[in-house]
């Protein structure tokens, strides 16, 4: 079974939508075993479907298909049970492809408590040496942040912040756990902060990896410049969506301003004449 983000391919290039869309392809002859953690899966990713995957080349089939850039498949066989490959396209070809194997699982409906809604953005926790030293971790670190960290917004309030998804690197084993996170009173102004375990759960086991070369990382991450957004300077927005601009001008001289000429606005003789008076004064003493 697989699992994929919906994003937009571009040419050279990999955008993220902030609407998503998910293709799940089953594997053929999958126990129960490694059936199981993809309905805990996909009810994170709500928006997923179900299909049946045959071809080889299933991966660029259901990218180009579905326009999807991520995906997950379960199988299980006797050389390998209960296996779990989770990976990335870049321009509708495999970049990234990672094997895991489950060694325990529990799920969902196992844990009996309340869970987050739909559409809640999780924090992501990485614990362990293994995921900053070995590249095998690197990339799979990288890779399940894709997966998990949801649409790409600018703010995000406090409240929102419901639920915990926390990965550990020990022993050559990763344990992946979900909690939901609990404000209780603590007598201060700060609260406690407990976490509560929702499901699923995972007991996982690095297997076989197909990782892309340096140079093809390095290219995949790269940015178009039409993509890249322009600098505009002096341009501000309010919390309404209001824009400002801020302009830059030269000093006037109020004095020539024109001004409607209104009976009461005129000048009167004895004004005039002694207006003409004060201008001959400061002429003479320019002189």
């Amino acid at each position: 079974m697989a699992f994929c983000i919906k994003r937009k391919i571009l040419q050279g290039h990999l955008r993220i939508r902030h609407h998503w869309s998910h293709h799940v392809p089953c594997g053929i002859l999958v126990p129960q075993p490694g059936m199981e953690p993809m309905p805990g899966t996909h009810a994170m990713e709500p928006i997923a479907v179900e299909a049946q995957s045959k071809p080889p080349d299933y991966q660029e089939f259901f990218s180009k298909k579905s326009d999807c850039s991520l995906f997950m498949f379960g199988s299980h066989n006797k050389k390998r049970p209960n296996n779990l490959v989770i990976g990335r396209m870049y321009d509708y070809h495999v970049l990234d492809m990672i094997e895991l194997g489950i060694e325990k699982f529990v799920s969902l409906k196992d844990i009996k408590n309340s869970k987050c809604p739909e559409g809640t953005k999780p924090m992501l926790i990485f614990a362990g040496d293994d995921f900053d030293v070995t590249e095998d971790y690197r990339r799979l670190k990288s890779l399940l942040i894709d997966f998990f960290r949801g649409p790409t917004v600018s703010n995000i309030r406090l409240a929102g912040l419901e639920y915990v998804l926390h990965f550990t690197a020990l022993n050559g084993k990763i344990y992946f756990r979900s909690y939901k996170l609990l404000l209780k009173k603590s007598g201060c102004r700060t609260p406690r902060i407990e976490l509560e375990e929702m499901g699923p759960s995972l007991d996982l086991v690095l297997r076989r990896t197909h990782l892309a070369s340096d140079d093809l990382y390095k290219l995949s991450m790269k940015m178009p410049k039409a993509l890249k957004p322009k600098k505009k300077k002096n341009i501000s927005h309010d919390t309404f969506g209001t824009t400002y601009g801020r302009i830059h001008m030269q000093k006037q001289d109020l004095s020539k301003l024109q001004t409607r000429k209104m009976k009461g606005l005129k000048k009167r003789p004895a004004e005039r004449k002694a207006e003409d008076e004060e201008n001959k004064s400061k002429r003479i003493k320019k002189n």
